[in-house]
């Protein structure tokens, strides 16, 4: 008798504001599934508290702990139920797996137009109504007109399938009106043809700044005080059939699908894993893993690799730089892109939200791709707007933006 698609996801909502709430996951097991879940759970804005992962290789078992940050949040927890649910591997009742059909298939690429009159947060407010519609933005062009008006063009994936119909288009685009209120001027949704699929070319960087953001010391340069919090260990003496990573970092946002999402790339098989309450704003995980191979991971280079790879990111999972661009200022923020294609979720959530808290105009953005050796990258542009009460000129008003970006992307 098969397993009701209601056991695969459950839910118990805590019952005081600030508890969390205990999401647990029992499925087949695949290959990145817990980075996929972890994935989804970052898109809600969720912080998981503490977790635990166990497999035998066929069948999956994850709990998590999670609340809403900020606790203000409000979650749609049965949206993310059925989140969560789509990214198990199929062993659900037929009746279920039509209604899962379209989430398994390449979903389409929608190009959202809104064009109005420019103020301030004006790209942010369009960013968390699209977070909220659950509408992921997969390419950004932002472009002023020299008589105030802005063009914003977001090439968006929709994972609830609003937009296949005209009915939701509609809706989408009045859902924008009432947010840009007497500043929007027109809003059109279309799928994206053929034609954008040159939009999502390589970033052009110019080659110093490329230079500068993606070297190996970047981060070390950047966030000194985290290189001794940051320890990546391997043991083979603990377990017989595995190895075990032991890592210990400062608690920070995305840690814990950073930590899966590269296992995932680097064909990392966890067996058992425990995630740990933050302490004094240190994390601490035990990771029980294999090799692609199912043996335990005993080279030294491959273990060096592992760690060296999970200690860079963990110290400085995004890059954050500001360069002069002749008399203008133009913010960079870069990320790892998964194997798979997909960015980092939220980042331009993040950093509108934290330009906007500045009082910092946009006056161009875009969204691009850039390869290095040994992986690829999304980059986001934002080419900025001094104001009065927070000029541009000054070294340490550049180092303010930077710092209030960072921790926005970083910080809980």
């Amino acid at each position: 008798m098969g397993m009701s698609w209601d056991d695969v996801v459950l839910i118990e909502k805590s019952k005081n504001s600030g508890d969390p709430t205990v999401v647990t996951v029992n499925c087949p097991d695949k290959a990145g599934l817990g980075c996929d879940l972890l994935r989804v759970v970052l898109e809600f804005g969720l912080y998981v508290t503490r977790g635990d992962f166990s497999t035998d290789g066929k069948w999956c078992y994850v709990i998590l702990w999670v609340v809403p940050r900020p606790i203000s949040l409000r979650v749609d927890w049965e949206r993310l139920k059925k989140r969560l649910v789509s990214c198990c591997p199929s062993m659900i009742p037929a009746f279920y797996l039509d209604q899962l059909s379209s989430s398994s298939k390449q979903t389409p690429l929608y190009l959202l137009k809104v064009f109005s009159m420019d103020r301030r947060g004006l790209i942010h407010d369009v960013t968390k109504l699209l977070c909220d519609l659950e509408l992921t933005i997969q390419r950004l062009k932002v472009m002023t007109t020299p008589d105030g008006k802005v063009l914003d063009l977001f090439f968006v994936t929709d994972s609830m399938n609003i937009l296949q119909t005209k009915i939701g288009r509609e809706e989408t685009c009045e859902h924008l009106s009432v947010v840009l209120g007497e500043c929007c001027i027109s809003c059109e949704v279309e799928v994206a043809g053929p034609e954008y699929e040159c939009q999502q070319v390589l970033s052009t960087i110019p080659e110093l700044i490329a230079e500068k953001l993606f070297s190996c010391e970047f981060s070390v340069m950047e966030d000194a005080s985290k290189v001794k919090e940051a320890s990546v260990m391997v043991d083979n003496l603990l377990s017989p059939a595995h190895s075990l990573l032991q890592i210990q970092c400062r608690d920070q946002k995305g840690l814990i699908y950073d930590i899966l999402r590269i296992s995932k790339d680097c064909d990392i098989q966890i067996a058992y894993g425990r995630v740990s309450s933050s302490v004094n704003g240190v994390r601490s995980l035990e990771l029980f893993i294999q090799n692609e191979n199912g043996k335990k991971i005993l080279n030294n280079e491959n273990q060096s690799a592992l760690c060296s790879r999970l200690k860079e990111e963990m110290m400085q999972p995004l890059r954050v730089m500001i360069s002069n661009r002749g008399p203008d200022t133009e913010l960079f923020v870069a990320n790892p892109v998964e194997l798979s294609g997909r960015g980092r979720p939220r980042v331009v959530y993040d950093v509108t939200f934290a330009l906007k808290t500045l009082g910092i105009c946009i006056f161009s953005a875009e969204i691009g791709r850039h390869s290095t050796l040994n992986r690829e990258w999304e980059v986001y542009r934002f080419l900025l707007v001094e104001n009065r009460k927070f000029p541009l000129t000054s070294k340490q008003a550049k180092q303010d933006i930077i710092n209030k970006v960072r921790r926005t992307l970083m910080g809980w």
